[in-house]
């Protein structure tokens, strides 16, 4: 690590990365770069719940639970209706903030629920959920960016993933040379999302890890910082299990009602979305004849969930998606009717489910009287579920009270409900059964993984059970500045401990609808929606 460098600290995010990831490819000696950071001290990081990264990543940079800076998943609900989360949707300060209170100045690229961004000494381009040409700190910098590097791309596909790599060092370099911070923070996401893209596929992932490696080796030595730390949001991996589906297991225990008519929740994304990938707009069928037909079979009991199911059967359900329109396939498909429902699991991504609850829903049927009890009844219920296997769904189904604590907490699902291993995929769809094949072969994990070297680095001290919360105070201990008491992590025992203070208080911004119908599409692709 360089010694005069006006880079105090370098924080390196790298999305889902973890050591089953990361070892196959060190025994290759692919990654020379992170191989040598992981040699200090490192060990595991173990995510917060859930471990997605819209929720963990501001929990990694506030030092926060969900309860308290407000983001719990992907998306923000009001009532039944939803919106993508974006950076007013965080209620804390984040840690380049905490540094500017303090005299220091910030670098920041690429990371995730940071659009638009709040002002600060320094710079930031935002990354995940943020629009492909996002609002940047300060606003002309982007284009400052993009014709020195020779353009910048936020998301892009797998073609230009490694592309999309070099810009994320390209900028913060330039970033760097220009504002001279004393504090960096960039993050990689495509070893996330290639996993998604072309899960178990090792050669693609181990190419964008290889091009991740370079960039941190270039990063390394233009920028020269005292300490560097490698941290990720989660873990990822294969999943053995099956597709839970908790609508379908909460409806066939009472709890949830159905409705074909088409004001319910949607649970057709999965079918609708494969139409979309074959590009299909209109068709040669008459609509509204189709849309009368599938609506008929609805009523009859035959949705098209089960039509999917009999036709994939026969090897004819390719076929049909091309064929059939959207709004056929939504109107045959069954619904959690809110106004007839107790409970509901809205977004899979939220593990857990949302008491219908009078007052506060739109169309609450449970009363604020009867709430503990219908809670302690789901749990229970919940608790029971077992896979064709016969072991437990979950390995816990707890009160969103044990996770979540803060001002923020009672935007929260009621009750958590937490898949045994991260080994079994939940759904939010409907369908002839509680079970059905997995959505996708590999997704998160909560063992991440952290590393850090440096001039105030102990790199002798073992990293034993580290959180996700400890990353944020430990950072500052790197600028003696002291964690704030609000905080729900630990300065790490590798760094000496500034101590803790208590900040005045934070005053967000309101929050903001996203509007942008391509992030929203980006979330599908990647498996975040249904």
């Amino acid at each position: 690590m360089g010694d005069n460098g006006s880079l105090r600290t370098l924080l390196i995010g790298i999305d889902a990365a973890c050591l089953p990831v990361l070892k196959p490819q060190f025994k290759q000696n692919r990654l020379p770069h992170l191989q040598r950071l992981l040699s200090g001290a490192s060990g595991s990081l173990e995510s917060q719940i859930p471990p997605w990264t819209a929720s963990a990543w501001p929990s990694l940079y506030t030092g926060t639970n969900p309860g308290k800076h407000g983001v719990f998943d992907f998306l923000s609900f009001d009532g039944y209706e939803w919106n993508v989360v974006n950076g007013t949707h965080v209620r804390r300060r984040t840690l380049w903030e905490y540094l500017d209170r303090c005299g220091y100045r910030s670098v920041v690229v690429n990371v995730p629920v940071t659009h638009p961004p709040r002002p600060f000494d320094g710079a930031l381009i935002p990354g995940y959920t943020a629009p492909e040409a996002p609002k940047c700190h300060p606003p002309e910098i982007l284009s400052d960016v993009e014709e020195a590097i020779g353009g910048y791309q936020l998301y892009g596909d797998v073609e230009s993933a490694k592309d999309c790599i070099r810009m994320r060092g390209d900028a913060f370099r330039y970033l760097a040379e220009r504002f001279e911070p004393d504090f960096g923070f960039v993050q990689f996401q495509w070893t996330d999302t290639i996993c998604h893209k072309k899960p178990g596929d090792w050669a693609a992932l181990e190419r964008i890890y290889g091009a991740v490696d370079e960039q941190i080796g270039e990063l390394l030595d233009a920028c020269e910082p005292q300490n560097v730390f490698v941290v990720s949001d989660h873990g990822i991996g294969p999943y053995e299990g099956r597709s839970f589906l908790v609508n379908e297991y909460l409806r066939e225990h009472g709890f949830v009602q159905t409705t074909n008519g088409g004001t319910g929740m949607p649970s057709w994304a999965g079918v609708r979305d494969a139409q979309l990938k074959h590009g299909t707009e209109a068709t040669q069928f008459d609509s509204s004849f189709i849309e009368r037909l599938t609506a008929s079979t609805a009523k009859m009991g035959l949705t098209s969930q089960r039509i999917e199911s009999i036709l994939s059967v026969i090897g004819l359900d390719d076929l049909v998606l091309r064929h059939v329109p959207m709004r056929a396939i939504s109107t045959a498909t069954e619904q959690v009717d809110f106004p007839r429902s107790m409970a509901y699991m809205r977004s899979r991504t939220e593990l857990g489910v949302r008491i219908n609850l009078e007052g506060r829903e739109p169309d609450g049927i449970v009363p604020e009287s009867e709430y503990e009890s219908v809670r302690s009844a789901l749990i229970e219920c919940l608790e029971q579920a077992e896979t064709p296997a016969g072991k437990p769904v979950f390995e816990s189904v707890v009160r969103r009270g044990q996770y979540f604590k803060g001002p923020e907490a009672n935007r929260a699902v009621d009750i958590l409900t937490i898949p045994t291993d991260f080994d079994q995929f939940l759904s939010t769809r409907l369908g002839a059964g509680q079970f059905d094949a997995p959505e996708e072969p590999w997704n998160h994990k909560r063992a991440g993984l952290i590393a850090a070297r440096g001039a105030v680095v102990d790199e002798t001290v073992p990293l034993n059970n580290a959180h996700l919360f400890d990353v944020a105070p430990s950072v500052l201990a790197t600028f003696d500045v002291p964690a704030d008491v609000e905080m729900d992590g630990q300065t790490l025992p590798i760094v000496e401990s500034a101590g803790e203070r208590k900040y005045p208080l934070f005053d967000p911004d309101a929050r903001r609808k996203t509007h942008n119908e391509t992030i929203e599409d980006r979330l599908k692709d990647l498996g975040y929606l249904e």
